[in-house]
């Protein structure tokens, strides 16, 4: 059973459905992309949801468990490519609706500043980001969410968290290719981790 969340089909202004007759539903074949992500760097978008009080203090920390390729529950992140001609804040909205839901309401940051990037490697040991399939650039971003997250596609809940619990070890350990030393930049970068 494949959990790979196909991208929408893009004629260069805007998504649109392919044809029955396609076997693949993605803006790239499955051998398009492969062939792809073994010659070039991808570029990502990452997102950690959070919840905020009205003094904009992070309360909650949002992540998602999803089964990998083979069948392992895991935590992970808010996270896609960027398709060719779209910008980095259309691709973080298309990201957070496909893994949060329609309803969660995220309140993008009025400049699409990363507060890190993440570069993923197909070898281990090259940085603390690890993704088997490809050399992966990722535009990593908080992202206060005010309304109600159903996740969809293939991550199977959101989880929140107090910021304590998220950046901890052990929640560190069950997220995929180093993504809870994120977790813990993102809460650090907003003064969230004590």
């Amino acid at each position: 059973m494949s959990v790979r969340t196909p991208d929408p089909d893009w004629n260069g202004d805007e998504p649109v459905n392919q044809p029955a007759s396609n076997p693949s539903p993605g803006w790239l074949t499955d051998i398009e992309l492969a062939e792809i992500r073994g010659r070039l760097p991808l570029l990502y978008v990452e997102a950690v949801p959070v919840r905020v009080d009205g003094l904009g203090q992070v309360t909650e920390v949002g992540v998602l468990l999803r089964a990998n390729a083979v069948g392992e529950m895991t935590r992970t992140l808010v996270s896609g490519r960027v398709m060719y001609g779209e910008t980095v804040r259309d691709a973080l909205f298309r990201h957070l609706e496909k893994d949060l839901g329609p309803m969660a309401f995220p309140l993008l940051p009025a400049s699409p500043v990363p507060f890190t990037v993440a570069e993923y490697f197909p070898m281990p040991g090259v940085s603390p980001f690890h993704d088997d399939r490809q050399h992966a650039v990722s535009l990593v971003f908080v992202v206060p969410v005010t309304g109600t997250c159903e996740p969809r596609q293939d991550a199977l809940e959101v989880t929140w968290m107090t910021p304590a619990d998220a950046g901890s070890d052990a929640v560190g350990d069950e997220f995929e290719g180093g993504r809870g030393l994120l977790v813990r930049q993102a809460l650090a970068s907003v003064g969230a981790l004590r």
